[in-house]
């Protein structure tokens, strides 16, 4: 069985790396033969800080699906088009908005430098904050402030776009046409029906659409009507997150 695992607030929290007994059940579940994805909001080299090295051969969806990292490398990278690029920045100035930007690697932020999303970005180094006029393509938008979110998200989402409001940070997080956790799951074979998600956000809802399995860690109200079962915030979260991978681990499952 495949189990696709989201990062933030479902297997590591505050922004802080998985904790080492969250890390040995996944280790077991590869021990036992299932194969285990990564799929975060967060592009590719704000991953690889949260987890163990022996994680980094693991296949890994960063930037909502924007990219697609296997074997220590990145794979593909799904950029906005040159049209979408200009209309999105057009809107930016409108509606004189703050952003992260990211390319395959590196970024550029135009935020306060106390936003509590700054200190989760390349919190190890691995790429450069470079100006936007740098960028040969752009995979992810994070709108951190704007004169008006709920006006520039229907503004984003008439023009196609991906786009997801995280409401505990109130930001807008922008991701190409057609793009999402599913089409990357779709783009690395992952059939519908064949794969266990954990996952707590927005974000997440195309990801539980297709699952065979879903646990949701903590409330989200959309993605509660998807979610198979729920692990409550409260208690140790991260002890029952371990009962159940382990649990789900051992159970012989059969395709619908």
């Amino acid at each position: 069985m495949n189990f696709v695992l989201d990062l933030d607030g479902t297997i590591c929290f505050k922004g802080q790396p998985i904790s080492e007994k969250i890390m040995c059940a996944i280790e077991s579940l590869t021990r036992e033969e299932h194969q285990v994805i990564f799929a975060s909001a967060r592009p590719i080299r704000d991953m690889l800080p949260v987890l163990h090295q022996q994680f980094y051969n693991y296949t890994m969806i960063g930037g909502n699906g924007s990219l697609i990292y296997k074997n220590g490398a990145i794979k593909k990278a799904h950029s906005f088009s040159p049209a979408d690029v200009k209309n999105v920045l057009s809107l930016i100035q409108e509606f004189k908005a703050t952003y992260l930007l990211d390319g395959d690697w590196n970024y550029s932020y135009t935020g306060p430098a106390d936003h509590p999303i700054l200190q989760n970005v390349d919190p190890a180094h691995l790429a450069k904050r470079v100006p936007l006029e740098r960028f040969t393509s752009i995979v992810k938008v994070l709108i951190l402030s704007s004169t008006d979110n709920k006006q520039l998200a229907k503004r984003l989402e008439d023009l196609n776009l991906f786009v997801n409001h995280h409401a505990n940070e109130d930001v807008l997080d922008i991701s190409p046409k057609g793009i999402s956790k599913w089409s990357a799951l779709e783009s690395l074979g992952v059939k519908s029906n064949s794969y266990i998600a954990f996952g707590n956000d927005a974000n997440d809802l195309t990801m539980f659409t297709h699952a065979f399995h879903t646990v949701m860690i903590g409330y989200h109200e959309e993605l509660s009507t998807l979610a198979t079962e729920r692990i409550s915030m409260n208690g140790d979260v991260e002890q029952e997150i371990v009962k159940k991978i382990t649990t789900l681990s051992a159970y012989q499952f059969c395709n619908k």
